[in-house]
């Protein structure tokens, strides 16, 4: 087997890349789903929804795999990415919590097309045990040790109520999990070396609402702008219809 070199080895990706590593492999099954063979970085970056100058730099920490006057290879760029973040492997996943959430998580098809294999469902509702979601049987919270360790699961997703999603966390870094992502509504401590991901969907509507706001205050401004005569421009309405004067005095 041939040793990996040091610099390979040792090689720190920053986050801010880590994170936007996915997206492009998104952007490169997308281009090959279409029949294209290869794209150059402001065609990748255009699908990506990034500045071209920012992609290369994010590439450069992975290796050189473009080629000048031709662009990337989109199959092979897109293995490299994807052997980059660990998912040309299969990943065991275990859900908790098995609601609407759980339930809609558990049907995403998305999980297995990019390397997850949701082995187990779980939930502390007894009255759950047994119920067939996308072909899986819920299986009892307790059983999480178990599975965990007959599948040697590095992964968890919680969906759990707030109140119970510390609980969770702990049984599931008890039992050996060391990625962590998380649905609830809450904020979870776990020890050094435990990797959590937080998705809030009410923090991400509630940002939305927050450009929605200075939209429509941004838009209100504008039309009172426009009747004020901000600029040196005077709105005057003729016969009902306002229109525009330049230099106020007249």
């Amino acid at each position: 087997m041939t040793a990996r070199s040091s610099s390979e080895t040792t090689r720190v990706i920053p986050e801010a890349t880590v994170a936007r590593l996915p997206v492009y492999l998104r952007a490169l099954t997308a281009l090959a789903e279409g029949g294209i063979r290869t794209c150059s970085s402001e065609d990748l970056a255009t699908a990506a929804g990034v500045n071209s100058a920012k992609l290369r730099k994010d590439l450069s920490y992975l290796g050189s795999y473009g080629t000048r006057g031709v662009g990337y290879d989109v199959d092979y760029l897109r293995y490299q990415i994807a052997r980059e973040i660990g998912v040309t492997q299969d990943w065991p996943v275990v859900i908790v919590g098995i609601g609407n959430l759980g339930h809609a998580l558990a049907n995403y098809s998305g999980f297995r097309s990019r390397g997850f294999r949701v082995v187990a469902l779980l939930d502390a509702d007894a009255e759950r045990t047994g119920e067939m979601v996308a072909g899986v049987a819920v299986r009892h919270f307790d059983d999480l040790e178990t599975i965990a360790r007959e599948h040697a699961v590095a992964i968890g997703v919680i969906a759990t109520p707030a109140a119970a999603a510390q609980d969770v966390a702990d049984r599931m870094v008890a039992a050996g999990v060391t990625s962590i992502l998380n649905f609830a509504p809450a904020v979870i401590s776990v020890p050094e070396g435990v990797d959590v991901r937080k998705v809030d969907l009410s923090i991400e509507l509630q940002i939305l609402a927050y450009h929605e706001q200075r939209k429509a205050h941004g838009q209100a401004r504008g039309e009172v702008d426009g009747v004020d005569g901000v600029d040196g421009v005077d709105g005057v309405a003729v016969d009902g219809v306002e229109v525009a004067t330049v230099g106020g005095d007249s």
